[in-house]
């Protein structure tokens, strides 16, 4: 999830473990603990594209992670804080440190909870920023964090806040079942064939879904509202796979394949040879939308050394997106 949602998330369970003792403090350490599992991005700025994406929701999101680092930030902070207790502060460093993976779990991207293990958890059932998520629980932390530390009400608010985002949560995973179905039938209703299908909400809400389609050649993305029952279409992306040639043993290309899970297309033109990771859709999600939110461009240098190049997004297929988004929640 975004660093806000974190933020929020940690600093409610910060205040769960300790709030009573320590009053806003536990606030305050559980959000910076819930913000320090995503300083793995930093790691983008010494490394290679794909090793960073490899790194990405890894370590720093396991379990091991939680369990090796909250006794040492426990520590410390005992070191200098008024409350001396190690093992209080510990307790409210794993917690915001393991309830961030948690979460991030849920989003397409997902998470290696069980680092070293190579298995990602990636449940796709709400967008890594998810405003219906994050501003009531904010609300409720902001209303908590006004009363005295050893008020009742105090809480009762952080817990409501708790509460009802866990409470939207199952409701999301509610609605990815009932997307699921939809698209299934919407397939069997147009005679496609396909080998897999994964569905997820699409940016910034829980309303518009989208659904991947693997057949043989191609790759489909269907969308389908829960307000509505507007029969789904699906936009056809030729996996075009062969456009590699030899590049496609290259242990970076298949590094690459690996990350996406083999939800991907190739694409070239006169600029040169792109990967698209198909997970996190295109720039739009009407017929002719093909600029795809991660679009890699694959280049060799005099030394046959193979790069990864993350290219912009641009702000006009942003505006684009969003207004094509809301078309799709209303049914237009």
């Amino acid at each position: 999830m975004d660093s806000l949602t974190q933020i929020v998330l940690g600093a409610a369970v910060g205040e769960t473990v300790l709030g009573r003792k320590v009053g806003n403090k536990a606030m305050l350490y559980g959000a910076i603990g819930g913000t320090i599992p995503d300083l793995d991005v930093l790691s983008s700025h010494f490394t290679d594209t794909v090793t960073a994406l490899e790194m990405h929701r890894g370590f720093t999101h396991s379990i091991v992670f939680s369990v090796v680092f909250a006794p040492l930030f426990g520590y410390l902070v005992s070191k200098y804080e008024k409350y001396k207790d190690s093992k209080g502060w510990s307790w409210l460093f794993f917690w915001a440190f393991i309830t961030h993976p948690l979460l991030d779990a849920h989003t397409t991207w997902g998470t290696q909870l069980f680092w070293p293990l190579d298995l990602r958890l990636a449940y796709k059932n709400i967008f890594v920023i998810d405003p219906l998520y994050t501003l009531p629980f904010l609300t409720f932390l902001i209303l908590a964090m006004r009363q005295k530390r050893t008020s009742s009400k105090r809480r009762r608010l952080n817990n409501l806040g708790l509460i009802v985002s866990s409470g939207y949560m199952i409701l999301t995973i509610l609605f990815k079942g009932i997307v699921y179905h939809q698209f299934k039938d919407a397939l069997t209703e147009q005679n496609i064939s396909h080998k897999d299908i994964q569905t997820k909400p699409t940016p910034l809400n829980s309303i518009l879904w989208a659904a991947n389609v693997e057949t043989e050649d191609s790759f489909l993305i269907g969308y389908s509202s829960i307000l509505n029952n507007i029969p789904i279409e699906f936009l056809e992306y030729p996996k075009n796979h062969h456009l590699l040639g030899g590049l496609s043993d290259h242990p970076k290309v298949q590094r690459m394949i690996a990350i996406s899970q083999g939800w991907y297309t190739i694409t070239k033109n006169e600029e040169g040879l792109f990967f698209n990771d198909l997970r996190f859709g295109t720039m739009g999600i009407k017929e002719g939308a093909n600029t795809f939110v991660f679009r890699y461009k694959i280049e060799t240098d005099g030394k046959g050394i193979l790069t990864f190049t993350e290219q912009p997004k641009a702000p006009e297929d942003g505006k684009k997106l969003l207004a094509e988004l809301w078309d799709g929640i209303i049914g237009n």
